[in-house]
């Protein structure tokens, strides 16, 4: 299948630069997977859509705030480092900007010297193995220094960085935000459960992979990107009813989904305790074992993103869907508006 047939127009505007000040007004369109038709509504609406003994299962990841900017000792170069990947308790696989100026044993310092690092191996595309050192608690240091790493296409500075956490993040360890997730407040999620649908919660930290364009011509050729994810055994207990009982599974993000269709595929439809990495592919053609549904942001054009979400509907119904969007303005992306596809 031809990447190009996910394609569409996206007007610049229309990409969200800013999150709105109350989570829970974003809009959010709904989509019968099955006939295609769509329905407007605001987020906190969503409650109309669910029923008891249905489970929405949320990411608990957190984001990093781990873009740090420091200068290479002996010279006073400006540098921008990117943590991607920790390898060992102090040791980094960074992204470095300008790259050429850090080799190995090059030094760089952060926050007048609260922060030091020592490249210990190059690799391609700016990739440097860093060793940190510092005084206390690393996270607390990262804290103060770092910022959060928005994805490329926001422009705009981010007053408050809890703004790209969700308000259920708790384990460390994403270089982005699960962004559907963004739209819950602590009062919605309440208000959902004392409707009787269950909460669920798995972790996967979302790398800037999520990020990386599809440069194939053809889907079967593309090189998806590996992320770590981990299901509790309490979580697979709760799916395991839900689905028992005739309840619908509601994945919150392609994340969510991503890592329920891992685990059920590894096990004949069946959820259990698990940790590990997974490079799973969504795309037409994918017949789902999880999820019934998902709650997702809209995404980029020829993204495995709006694959991933083609294959839960389908790319006709998709497509036209996305075509609305862009008429009625939705807003679109990280801090955009939200699609609930059942």
């Amino acid at each position: 299948m031809k990447v190009d047939l996910f394609d569409f127009h996206l007007p610049e505007e229309l990409i969200a630069q800013v999150p709105l000040l109350d989570r829970e007004s974003s809009r959010l369109m709904v989509l019968n997977k099955e006939t295609g038709e769509i329905a407007h509504e605001t987020f906190k609406q969503i409650t109309n859509y669910l029923k008891p003994g249905d489970c929405l299962v949320l990411n608990d990841t957190k984001v990093l705030p781990a873009r740090l900017f420091g200068n290479k000792d002996g010279t006073g170069a400006k540098i921008e480092v990117l943590l991607l990947k920790q390898q060992e308790t102090d040791s980094w696989e960074t992204l470095v900007k300008p790259a050429k100026r850090i080799k190995e044993g090059s030094v760089i310092v952060f926050g007048d010297g609260k922060l030091k690092a020592v490249c210990t191996g190059v690799l391609e595309h700016g990739g440097r193995i860093l060793d940190f050192s510092y005084e206390g608690i690393f996270y607390e240091v990262l804290d103060e220094l770092g910022t959060m790493p928005l994805p490329p296409y926001i422009k705009e500075q981010l007053d408050d960085q809890d703004r790209y956490q969700t308000v259920f993040a708790r384990e460390r360890g994403s270089a982005a935000a699960p962004t559907a997730g963004l739209h819950f407040t602590d009062q919605l999620l309440e208000k959902i459960k004392e409707m009787g649908v269950h909460i669920a919660f798995i972790t996967l930290h979302v790398g800037l992979g999520t990020f990386r364009p599809v440069s194939v011509d053809d889907i079967d050729n593309h090189d998806m990107h590996s992320e770590f994810y981990q299901m509790t055994a309490d979580t697979a207990q709760i799916l395991n009813q839900v689905r028992s009982a005739g309840g619908r599974i509601i994945t919150v993000g392609t994340t969510s989904t991503r890592t329920l269709e891992t685990i059920a595929t590894r096990h004949d439809g069946v959820f259990q305790e698990e940790s590990g990495w997974t490079s799973i592919f969504i795309h037409p053609g994918y017949e789902f074992k999880g999820i019934d549904g998902m709650i997702t942001n809209f995404h980029l054009p020829k993204s495995t993103l709006i694959m991933l979400v083609s294959a839960l509907s389908n790319r006709e119904h998709v497509l036209h869907a996305y075509e609305t969007a862009v008429l009625e303005k939705y807003r679109f992306f990280s801090f955009g508006d939200a699609m609930l596809i059942i």
